[in-house]
């Protein structure tokens, strides 16, 4: 019995030392977050606003669960309010994109109508 009960604290210690390792960057350093987004789950309209370094320069795009792009917005303002009259319920996938069409941060977010 005890047996069991040591099999089960070592696979419950691992999961959370791997989940725990897939939050870091890839340097072990904890990801730079640049946006927040909010509400999740959205309904008629979804915030994003920055809470790291703003650089007008970046571009967001909100991709479907199909890969298709809905929407894109250049030259993005520190906050930003995208309604979602044209998008369907279901996951979006949004990309925080630099000057240089870097991918600097991503994120989901569900659509609930």
């Amino acid at each position: 019995m005890k047996k069991i009960y040591l099999i089960i604290l070592l696979f419950a210690g691992f999961c959370f030392s791997a989940d725990a390792q897939a939050k870091q960057g890839t340097d072990g350093n904890v990801p730079v977050k640049y946006l927040k987004y909010y509400p999740n789950p959205a309904t008629s309209n979804i915030n994003f606003e920055f809470v790291g370094k703003y650089d007008n320069t970046y571009t967001l795009s909100i991709i479907n669960f199909i890969g298709r792009k809905i929407y894109e917005n250049k030259n993005i303002p520190s906050r930003l309010n995208v309604e979602l009259s044209d998008f369907f319920r279901g996951i979006y996938v949004y990309q925080l994109r630099n000057r240089n069409g870097e991918i600097v941060e991503s994120g989901k977010f569900q659509v609930v109508k």
